[in-house]
């Protein structure tokens, strides 16, 4: 992980739809930064730094292939990153710590993925039970949402129309609602298009803003529609970023369960890190 001429440390950035990612392979644990949450606060500033939505720290398991740390770009630590699971699967089968078909630790459980070429098949925790009809007051209109935990806690505003949507600011008061207090939750904004495919725009919280992809929020979205019956198995998501990424689930006895996410990761470049680049 450590160049040892330079003190300088290796790190991949990836791309998953438009989340992008620090990945650092830390299974010597020799990485010594500090406080790792000021760290990683740091170097996903843009701009100044690298600039990310997060960091990963891989590091090792005695139950399966590797676990992950994770923190937002705040520095704030999460439980679960759908697209950033798409990540750090290809990075360990490009690093060779795990095969094409692996299985990593997490805040949320266990979560398994297959690598084919820049496709990244995910398998994720079965969520919890899914919340409809939640009605709150926020930025002077009301909303009806969805709540649901996939990993991370997510609550759904179904809209016509997403283009004329205050993504930012009514995201950010849901986000905060005290409805959702202590967490906060993310907050989804989605357009049926129709059973098959939906389009969804995410306020993610650790980020503070509304992110090109999200994951577990294209996940919520769709749990959210098809616990309304608007959808059916498999669904492609179309995401802020132009890219399509595809759900899979089964329902039974009323609960969810076999979820996947599916998508394409791009490797947008290694490099060696400075300590410039966060002190």
């Amino acid at each position: 992980m450590k160049n040892s001429n330079t003190g300088s440390i290796e790190f991949y950035k990836m791309s998953g739809s438009g989340n992008d990612f620090i990945i650092i392979d830390n299974r010597d644990l020799s990485l010594n930064v500090g406080n790792r949450q000021d760290f990683a606060r740091k170097i996903c500033q843009r701009r100044v730094s690298v600039g990310a939505d997060g960091l990963f720290l891989i590091e090792p398991s005695d139950k399966v292939d590797f676990k992950w740390q994770f923190f937002n770009s705040d520095g704030s630590i999460a439980e679960m990153c759908g697209n950033g699971s798409r990540c750090v699967a290809r990075y360990a089968y490009l690093k060779g710590i795990a095969g094409r078909k692996m299985s990593f630790e997490t805040m949320a459980g266990i979560i398994s993925a297959e690598v084919n070429d820049d496709i990244v098949k995910v398998k994720l925790t079965d969520p919890s039970p899914v919340e409809d009809g939640i009605k709150i007051e926020a930025v002077g209109q009301e909303f009806v949402l969805t709540s649901v935990d996939t990993g991370v806690p997510h609550a759904v505003a179904f809209v016509d129309d997403l283009e004329p949507c205050a993504i930012f600011d009514c995201g950010r008061a849901i986000r905060r609602h005290e409805y959702f207090a202590p967490r906060g939750t993310n907050a989804d904004f989605a357009a049926v298009i129709n059973r098959h495919k939906i389009r969804v725009r995410t306020y993610e919280r650790g980020v503070e803003d509304e992110t090109l992809a999200c994951g577990t929020g294209m996940v919520a979205s769709v749990l959210a529609a098809a616990q309304r019956n608007l959808v059916e198995s498999p669904v492609d998501v179309l995401v802020q970023s132009g890219e399509t990424l595809r759900i899979y689930f089964e329902k039974k006895n009323g609960r969810f369960r076999e979820i996947y996410l599916e998508g394409k990761v791009k490797i947008v470049y290694q490099g060696q890190l400075f300590a410039e680049a966060y002190k």
